[in-house]
Order: C-alpha cells, then sequence, then structure tokens
C-alpha cells in the first residue's frame, strides 16, 4: 500500500509540477508549450519522489486512523484539513524556489499564516462550480443512457456511454487545471505581492480576507 502511494503521488505531482511551471512562465509574461511544463518537472524529480515519500506517509497515517473508531476519524478529518492547507503551495515552491521537499512543507505552512482565508475560498468556489457542472452531466446522462439501452442499440448505447464518460473527464481535467492555475497565481501574489497580468490587481486583493 505504501509503494502504491509513493508511485500514485509521484505521478500526480510530476503532472501538477509540469502545470504550474507552465502556469508561472504563462503568468509572467512567457508563452510556454507542453515540453517546458514537463521539462521542469523533470528537473525536479527527485524532490517530486522525495514529496510522494512524504505525502505517502501522511496518507498511511490516515488511512490507519480512519480504521479506528469515531474519534480517530475525527483526527484523521481534521489533521487531514490541516495538511492539505501546510502544503498547498509545495508544488509552486519547488518549481520556484528550487528546495527540498521538507524545506518547501515548511515555507508552504509559513505562507499559510498568510494566505489560509483565500486558499479555503478559491478552492471551494472551483470545487462547487466542478460539483455543479457533474451533477449537470449526471442529470443529461443517465436518462441519455436509459434512452439507448431502450433502443437496444449496442452502436448508440456504446456512443452515448462514451460520451457521457468523455465528457466527466473533461470536466475532472479542467477543474485540475483551474486549481493548479489558481495555486500558481495566489502563489505569485503571496511572495511578490502584485498580481500576474493576467489577473485584476483588485480582485486579487479582494480575495484575501483578514484572519
Amino acid at each position: 500500500m505504501f509503494l502504491f502511494y509513493v508511485i500514485l503521488y509521484t505521478v500526480i505531482f510530476y503532472c501538477n509540477t509540469a502545470l504550474v511551471g507552465a502556469a508561472m512562465i504563462r503568468l509572467r509574461g512567457g508563452d510556454p508549450t507542453l515540453p517546458d511544463g514537463f521539462r521542469i518537472a523533470s528537473q525536479h524529480f527527485k524532490a517530486i519522489v522525495g514529496y510522494a515519500i512524504i505525502a505517502a506517509t501522511v496518507g498511511m497515517l490516515l488511512h490507519w486512523l480512519r480504521r479506528q473508531k469515531v474519534i480517530g476519524r475525527i483526527v484523521a478529518g481534521i489533521f487531514g484539513f490541516a495538511w492539505n492547507l501546510a502544503t498547498y503551495f509545495v508544488v509552486p515552491i519547488l518549481v520556484t524556489e528550487n528546495v527540498g521537499p521538507i524545506e518547501a512543507v515548511k515555507r508552504s505552512a509559513a505562507l499559510l499564516r498568510k494566505t489560509w482565508g483565500e486558499q479555503v475560498i478559491g478552492n471551494f468556489s472551483i470545487g462547487a462550480i466542478t460539483s455543479l457542472v457533474f451533477f449537470g452531466l449526471i442529470l443529461i446522462g443517465i436518462p441519455a443512457v436509459m434512452f439507448a439501452v431502450a433502443t437496444q442499440s449496442l452502436v448508440l448505447i456504446g456512443a452515448v456511454i462514451s460520451i457521457f464518460a468523455l465528457a466527466l473527464v473533461a470536466v475532472g481535467l479542467i477543474s485540475s487545471a483551474l486549481s493548479g492555475i489558481y495555486t500558481a497565481a495566489v502563489y505569485q501574489y503571496a511572495t511578490t505581492g502584485t498580481a500576474a497580468a493576467y489577473f485584476d490587481q483588485s480582485l486579487i486583493q479582494g480575495a484575501f480576507r483578514a484572519r
């Protein structure tokens, strides 16, 4: 299970690093390409694997806590939420600050004290919109599949199911991309005090709430 977590997190963090790396280039006025993103991720591969090992260790701990009684599940929920917030900026830090995974976690936690409000608000907004889109697709997709089944046409059934599945995957990919871009934008503002060229300064400032 631990090795599975390490491999899974390595793949996820590698792709996220490529996305955030390309987003940082764009936010700074550059014109990134797909190879640029993966080149950045490859340059930080050792740090990514190190962070994956840390995340896998935390994941195993949370998995163990959730198998305990009610108190263990509550502790797992609180700790998991705190861990997700504390490590929110780890990927952009690995991309831009050329530090190791442990230092990246410490640096991310330090920035958390400054930006915890907008992290929660921004990700909740993206997640809420994505959930609404998923719900809309389900409302449309299930009746469409039922209609296709009623026709007893294997071609129509296969086409409807394929379109429905691809639509769900596309929404998930867009949501992940938006989250990565948002993380990069908030990180740049948190570290430089200025909004990226593609964001309105007042809108970025208005997203920050006093604790």
